[in-house]
């Protein structure tokens, strides 16, 4: 029996490292994608070892790839060596693997934007605003893979911990947009043009969002706490009419200090005007706190096992 338990979990292992490094090579060949195909060839640069790269790159004409590795592997020893062995192989594995693909891209693609003025090898300038959105959504994407395989970018995420390690009352997050808008900086006297600034924090921005939604999720729950004298029909019919279970919560009145029993539910978008009906057809005075959930897990929604081994 010990065997054979033995031998699922390993099966288990497998196939979870196997759907993690699929992550990570599909990941960094967006962000690849990204790079080479929409961003660099408008000359942005958002934030980020690649960042760099690609204002390097315009200035000097060396591959975007080499350099980004160049520059990633010296922070990847220098952070390992200030912050300890936390990066892990599936980091590393990310680094090679995006300057890789970027390379390929570089030597197969070449650098011409997708798309560019009659007769001219120039980017459109009517085209900058959706490529750039492009790219940013390609980075996104493919840094919420990163994520979702529990590895990191490395990078400038790896000065933004060295600089957390002394600055302790300042948030990584707050530390990883400083070193990323200094970069983004850098192409005001590189290109002398503002609109390369401000369309890639756009795109840093764009990149942000993309990437909560991979890791959170699509699905987009919405959680409900309702108070009502009710509430004994209210939990019948949320049983009976929508096929949901929920939550009793203890409350008190702020004013008269009178006990209330809260139910807390969490359904779909499209079942929320259907409980609102019902509500207030059971009882027009009840009140409703509805809140955006950008993902539920457990029994009725997606599988809290299935996640944690996604």
């Amino acid at each position: 029996m010990n065997n054979l338990s033995s031998k699922i979990l390993k099966k288990i292992d497998l196939k979870l490292a196997l759907k993690e490094y699929s992550f990570i090579l599909i990941g960094t060949f967006l962000m690849a994608v990204g790079f080479v195909i929409f961003i660099a060839p408008l000359k942005l640069a958002p934030g980020g070892v690649y960042g760099i790269a690609i204002i390097i790159h315009h200035l000097y004409d060396f591959p975007i790839g080499a350099i980004g590795i160049s520059l990633d592997i010296p922070l990847l020893i220098i952070g390992t060596l200030w912050l300890g062995s936390r990066f892990g192989f599936k980091t590393i594995i990310g680094i090679i693997s995006l300057a890789a693909f970027t390379s390929s891209l570089e030597f197969l693609y070449g650098y011409e934007p997708l798309i560019t003025l009659p007769n001219s090898n120039l980017p459109d300038p009517s085209a900058t605003f959706i490529l750039a959105l492009c790219g940013a959504v390609l980075l996104g994407a493919g840094l919420g893979l990163i994520f979702k395989s529990r590895a990191t970018s490395g990078g400038t995420d790896i000065i933004a911990m060295i600089l957390g390690k002394y600055l302790k009352h300042v948030r990584l997050g707050t530390l990883l947009i400083v070193v990323d808008s200094i970069i983004v900086l850098g192409t005001i006297p590189a290109f002398n043009d503002w609109t390369i600034p401000l369309y890639s924090w756009l795109v840093i921005y764009v990149t942000g969002v993309v990437v909560d939604k991979v890791i959170a999720g699509f699905s987009g729950c919405k959680a409900v706490f309702i108070i009502s004298d009710q509430y004994e029909e209210i939990k019948q019919t949320i049983f009976k009419e929508l096929g949901r279970g929920g939550t009793f919560l203890k409350g008190e009145g702020m004013y008269n200090r009178t006990e209330k029993k809260v139910i807390f539910i969490s359904l779909s978008r499209k079942q929320l005007p259907q409980l609102i009906h019902l509500v207030y057809q059971i009882d027009d005075k009840a009140f409703l706190s509805i809140f955006n959930d950008s993902e539920t897990l457990g029994e009725g929604f997606t599988s809290l096992r299935e996640k944690a081994l996604h």
